[in-house]
């Protein structure tokens, strides 16, 4: 699946593991690899929904956002890589990622 990001500074979280703006998720090794994980199951699947299946990411499509969806990080924390999905699930837009989805209870 082909994968725009609009935040630059989680695109480069995410392809070199180093950003200022996203420095506290640097330095948590075990969120990284998570991160990475997920963001790969995103790049190798061919259509968003595909993501059900992959129970530990709690893929979801969030009601009253005009079409976003989710998909969990690391088990356990809040954080969530939150998208939008064009053309059949065919290109998808990073948007952020979200540490107050839930409600954040830190």
């Amino acid at each position: 699946m082909q994968i725009v990001f609009e935040d630059t500074d989680l695109e480069e979280l995410i392809t070199t593991g180093r950003n200022n703006k996203y420095k506290k998720y640097t330095r948590n090794s075990k969120f990284m690899k998570a991160l990475a994980i997920a963001y790969n199951y995103l790049r190798l699947s061919e259509r968003a929904s595909d993501l059900r299946s992959i129970s530990f990411l709690h893929y979801e499509q969030l009601a009253g956002t005009n079409g976003m969806s989710s998909i969990r990080v690391v088990n356990g924390m809040v954080e969530r890589i939150l998208f939008r999905e064009f053309e059949g699930g065919i290109r998808i837009i990073v948007l952020s990622l979200d540490n107050t989805h839930y409600g954040n209870k830190k």
